[in-house]
């Protein structure tokens, strides 16, 4: 059996783990990364695309932004749809001159895979069957197979990146972890197209036959998303039917300026909001998706796994450069706080703008009333600003 060492083994090489890696590796403290997939497949997976202030000022902070900011697309607010009429949430005057930038989380992983690659850093691609090792004490552990062959790499910590399906927080014991979890009974139908968007900014419609958003990736690729049952099936949807319900639930204005054209991805993603705590156990850490997941509504998730790495970063490099255990000791507690403002929000806009049963509802008309409010109210529309783009990173 192959052996490594390193101070830092961190599982998962999508955005946080990478992005972890990085902020651990410029200081000097080392890592590995470990992922079971390629990374061509990694970084094919389309994801999010709405960068919070928070994670714009990170990025740029630590050298990873120069194409993010050639290639992103800076948004000072968004449309509200209701009733027939868009109302425009201006979150650059709402929240004292901050934006979001909308940079998919695909372009973001290369950014990542690109400077880990040119600075010779090690990512085990490919690895297989990773199992965690005495996380509780005082030599972590992990074991792997790659091309047919054993390996084990000790560590001082150990960094679960790896998803909400992952070895991570599997690894933890059952009686250490409490989940608190809701399920949506509804999902969201995604396309991608080469087709510019309708609107220069997003636009989140609440509609009679149900949700919709319009996004996009670049001034010539689209994002859209319909609510849909979790059982529909994606041969139902062809194109056309997707583009015409785009149509009727984003409203005419948005539907005169559509352009529509053959998806080059479609996929139909459930919806649940889920908290694991606590984030840590002895030596091994959770981070992002391994964490927690919100619904997309809110665009929150990729976010988040940004703020965690941050806190985890600033205390492991305390730990490994000084001995200094207090930042690690208060980890899990400094992430839940942010996380659950997060989620709280999260959940706030997808009761707010899906469709939960059939005609006029309780839910309905608390829906109505709360976005009246909304679109009367700027005490009302600076406090959905300020979470939009983002809660301090520091506020914990």
């Amino acid at each position: 059996m192959a052996k490594d060492r390193t101070q830092v083994a961190i599982i998962g090489a999508g955005p946080s783990g990478l992005l972890l890696a990085h902020l651990l590796d410029r200081v000097g403290v080392e890592t590995v990364v470990l992922e079971r997939q390629s990374r061509a497949y990694v970084e094919a997976r389309i994801r999010a695309g709405v960068l919070e202030q928070g994670t714009v000022d990170l990025l740029d902070e630590v050298e990873l932004g120069a194409r993010m900011r050639r290639e992103g697309l800076p948004h000072q607010g968004f449309d509200l749809a209701f009733d027939g009429a868009r109302h425009r949430i201006d979150l650059f005057d709402l929240t004292g001159g901050k934006q979001v930038m909308v940079y998919g989380q695909t372009e973001l992983t290369k950014d990542l895979g690109d400077q880990r690659a040119a600075a010779g850093a090690p990512t085990v691609y490919e690895a297989a069957d990773v199992s965690i090792h005495d996380a509780d004490g005082a030599a972590p552990l992990l074991r792997y197979q790659k091309d047919g062959a054993a390996h084990e790499l000790a560590c001082d910590f150990i960094a679960a990146c790896d998803g909400g399906h992952g070895v991570g927080r599997r690894s933890m014991p059952a009686g250490v972890v409490k989940s608190f979890e809701r399920v949506y009974p509804f999902g969201w139908l995604g396309v991608l197209a080469e087709v510019p968007p309708c609107s220069h900014e997003l636009i989140y419609a609440r509609h009679e036959r149900g949700f919709a958003l319009a996004s996009m990736r670049s001034p010539v690729r689209s994002r859209y998303y319909i609510q849909c049952a979790i059982e529909e099936n994606l041969d139902d949807w062809p194109d056309e039917r997707i583009w015409d319900e785009l149509k009727i639930r984003l409203g005419p204005e948005a539907a005169a300026h559509m352009t529509t054209g053959p998806s080059i991805e479609k996929s139909i993603a459930p919806l649940r909001s889920f908290v694991a705590e606590p984030m840590r156990w002895g030596r091994l850490f959770l981070a992002g998706d391994a964490a927690h997941i919100v619904p997309p509504t809110g665009a929150k998730g990729l976010n988040l796994a940004v703020s965690d790495v941050r806190i985890l970063s600033r205390a492991l490099i305390a730990a490994c450069e000084k001995g200094d255990n207090s930042l690690i000791d208060r980890y899990s507690r400094d992430c839940l706080t942010r996380v659950w403002k997060a989620v709280r929000f999260s959940w706030w806009m997808t009761q707010l703008m899906h469709k939960f049963g059939e005609g006029e509802t309780f839910e309905t008309r608390v829906q109505q009333a709360e976005l009246s409010y909304l679109f009367s109210s700027r005490a009302a529309a600076k406090a959905l600003a300020e979470n939009y783009v983002g809660l301090p990173f520091g506020d914990a």
